[in-house]
């Protein structure tokens, strides 16, 4: 029996470190440190199905010479996905993207990827979870659920966490939650503001006023009383450091990045009178690497199209779901994740009426459409590689046992070597006639 101590989950963007694993006949036998979900991942880390190809069990070498094949015949190809593999298999898939001229995109662009674009305008005043724990004493959680999303973002890193200047944990903090509903994250807050569906940019705004020295003179601001919005003022005002965090609440909802925009230019406020950093809360374990991995590759976080043989960046128009809303490309590849199951219906439909490629650990509700399946290593498990915290901290994946299957990354780069033998066989053929 080997064990294997600080392993990495890579399941949620809190990627905690301090997993202990132990192993046995190349089998995952007990998982300690982590949460329920946690274990779960790692004890049920099996191989997939075999990989197939219009259903039918292929050879692994078939697979991907079929998959060569859609994607060398493509005009408009689609690469999709990302957010829950190493970094090295999203640098990979990035240059296959160059090699098709493909439309690139992750999954931030249905999540985060409005804030990313806030940032954009704005600037990202961030820190780390490490200050986070150490030095904050005011905690924000707007448009987010870590208890239930992220379940040891609080014991680990931020409300319950004792650090150097927090000693005391949760009492030497106070936490406000903003949300349209009551949460189990808003059951625990010291302020809870329930704001009105689709009104975060009105309470933001008056949050903003306040913070300036302007008087309120509306009744509410998105459900929210001026005397709340003085109250929660205050406790901003007074932080010695002050965190905020954001999710999909405040990303996907009426107004998008504009809300964001608000949220950012409000903690810019704060940090002329106290100190306050932003963090979004990201959700899939390396989502977070995805728009990093883009932006150093590219120069754009997602939504890029290669297909004039350099990177443009088009939110709205090189992204999932408008360029298959739109039904613009024709042939799809999508690596570790599942857009039948996320995406809207009119959007994730027509992913059956393409030749559709997958490439997952597990066979999703997208394999069951696709075309060509090719299992994969799971990451963190049988693959090793890099992923980034929310926070944007790059933290270590170990290979803890072994797969029959290569990695993601292996896999994205045997496809690109193939296309770019196809490639190269027309040019000479084109030259012959």
């Amino acid at each position: 029996m080997r064990t294997f101590e600080n392993t990495v989950c890579s399941f949620c963007g809190s990627l905690c470190d301090d997993i202990v694993l132990e192993v046995e006949d190349n089998v995952i036998t007990k998982a300690r440190g982590g949460c329920a979900i946690s274990r779960r991942k790692f004890l049920s880390a099996i191989d997939s199905e075999a990989p197939l190809v219009d259903g039918k069990e292929v050879k692994f070498d078939e697979a991907i010479n079929a998959a060569v094949e859609i994607l060398a015949k493509a005009r408009h190809p689609l690469i999709y996905g990302l957010s829950s593999t190493s970094s090295e298999a999203q640098a990979a898939a990035v240059k296959l993207g160059e090699t098709l001229g493909a439309s690139v995109d992750s999954t931030s662009s249905v999540c985060h990827g409005p804030g990313t674009v806030a940032k954009q305008l704005v600037g990202l005043p961030t820190c780390t979870l490490g200050e986070v724990k150490n030095r904050a004493d005011v905690v924000v959680f707007w448009g987010c659920n870590p208890v239930e999303a992220h379940p040891r973002h609080f014991s680990r890193y931020s409300v319950q966490a004792k650090g150097l200047l927090r000693e005391q944990g949760r009492r030497d903090r106070k936490v406000i939650a903003v949300d349209v509903r009551r949460t189990a994250t808003a059951r625990i807050a010291d302020i809870f503001l329930q704001v009105a569906p689709n009104e975060d940019f009105q309470v933001l705004t008056a949050l903003r006023a306040v913070i300036n020295g302007n008087e309120l003179r509306e009744e509410t601001f998105g459900g929210i009383s001026p005397e709340e919005i003085q109250d929660v003022c205050d406790v901003l005002q007074s932080a010695e450091y002050g965190v905020f965090f954001f999710g999909m609440g405040l990303t996907m909802t009426q107004g998008t990045h504009h809300n964001v925009r608000q949220a950012l230019s409000l903690v810019r406020d704060l940090n002329r009178k106290t100190a306050f950093g932003v963090i979004p809360m990201r959700g899939h374990g390396n989502v977070a690497g995805t728009e990093t991995v883009l932006a150093w590759q590219t120069g754009y976080p997602f939504g890029i199209n290669f297909s004039r043989g350099y990177p443009r960046y088009s939110p709205g128009e090189f992204t999932v779901t408008d360029l298959l809303s739109r039904r613009e490309v024709d042939a799809a590849l999508i690596v570790a994740s599942d857009p039948a199951a996320t995406l809207p219906a009119r959007s994730a439909n027509y992913l059956g009426e393409i030749p559709t490629i997958v490439i997952d650990p597990y066979y999703s509700a997208t394999a069951k459409l696709a075309r060509v399946f090719l299992p994969s290593a799971p990451v963190g498990v049988a693959a090793s590689g890099t992923v980034y915290r929310m926070d944007q901290v790059p933290l270590p994946l170990r290979k803890v046992i072994d797969s029959k299957y290569p990695s993601d990354h292996d896999i994205l780069l045997a496809i690109d070597k193939g296309v770019t033998a196809c490639s190269a066989s027309k040019e000479a053929l084109s030259m012959i006639l």
